[in-house]
């Protein structure tokens, strides 16, 4: 009888986690301060081959087996949300003009450029809603830019069923941020920007200390150091002692650590234990890269990457 209960709960087991989306296993991992999993950030997408925040981007970063795509959003002339990084479209696109001040349908005229400044004429800009709908139940994604935006997205993630498939970020105090929550029933997952500079730790400091004191849920915690302070691994220390994650960006030296110590991704090409394993070493355990493809190759043979 108890050897049938054991067979039984383990066919259950093996069933819900067969059950469960690639987008709610990668979640588990996220809420888990136990896990081991490395959980890798795919920066505007797979800028290297497709324009950067396009729903081809996107798809290729899931294709590759990224767990959250990171995107940036801002709001057109008439209401709708779209994808891009800048305010305005002259950098991304073959037009020109503040989002903010343009409709949807002049937007979509234009054609999106690559990540060396070639116009690719069949890409467009994406809205939000696009986006979302390629990215249910496949992957995790992270809104940058998006906090002032947060009741229109949440009212569109309520809809797809998706409101725990997003990170929306921001440096805003928990305070703020649990007082927009208390107006909804459901809520994003939120994680705070800290950032560990000379210029900026002053504000960032009791930003820092109140969010560990927060009740808020935290997930994670992005952190970024320029080098211009020491004692970064006591922030890092705190963040996972914390039950958090600590999400590291390997983009460029600014961010990780500064011109002579800068853990980026273009250090790490044929190097990557270098410079990833240094990353690990610091108690990151989710990564936002420029170089997916390569950051998931070194993970995975760390032993790192595997959902279970």
């Amino acid at each position: 009888m108890k050897r049938f209960l054991l067979f039984a709960c383990l066919a259950m087991v093996a069933l819900t986690a067969e059950a469960q989306t690639r987008a709610e296993r990668i979640l588990r991992e996220i809420r888990n301060p136990q896990s081991k999993y490395v959980v890798v950030v795919a920066h505007r997408g797979d800028w290297r081959n497709y324009p950067e925040n396009s729903l081809e981007a996107v798809e290729s970063a899931i294709r590759m087996g990224v767990d959250v795509v990171e995107i940036d959003v801002h709001r057109t002339a008439d209401g709708h949300l779209v994808v891009c990084h800048d305010k305005t479209i002259n950098r991304t696109t073959s037009g020109k003009g503040k989002i903010a001040e343009l409709t949807l349908d002049s937007i979509r005229r234009c054609s999106l450029r690559a990540g060396h400044g070639v116009r690719m004429p069949k890409y467009k800009m994406p809205t939000l809603a696009e986006m979302l709908d390629l990215c249910r139940d496949r992957v995790m994604i992270n809104i940058d830019k998006g906090y002032d935006y947060y009741d229109q997205i949440l009212e569109m993630l309520v809809e797809r069923n998706m409101v725990e498939q997003v990170i929306i970020k921001s440096s805003k105090r928990p305070s703020s941020v649990s007082v927009r929550f208390a107006k909804h029933r459901q809520n994003m997952l939120h994680m705070p920007i800290i950032n560990y500079t000379a210029k900026k730790w002053e504000r960032h400091e009791p930003l820092f200390e109140e969010y560990l004191k927060s009740e808020l849920p935290t997930p994670a915690y992005e952190i970024c150091w320029d080098g211009t302070l020491a004692g970064e691994r006591r922030i890092f220390r705190r963040v996972v002692e914390s039950g958090a994650k600590l999400w590291i960006n390997t983009l460029w030296d600014s961010l990780c650590g500064g011109p002579k110590h800068g853990l980026e991704d273009d250090r790490a090409v044929g190097n990557e234990h270098k410079i990833y394993g240094k990353v690990l070493s610091l108690g990151c355990s989710m990564i936002q890269t420029d170089r997916p493809a390569m950051l998931i190759e070194y993970l995975t043979r760390e032993g790192r990457h595997s959902l279970e």
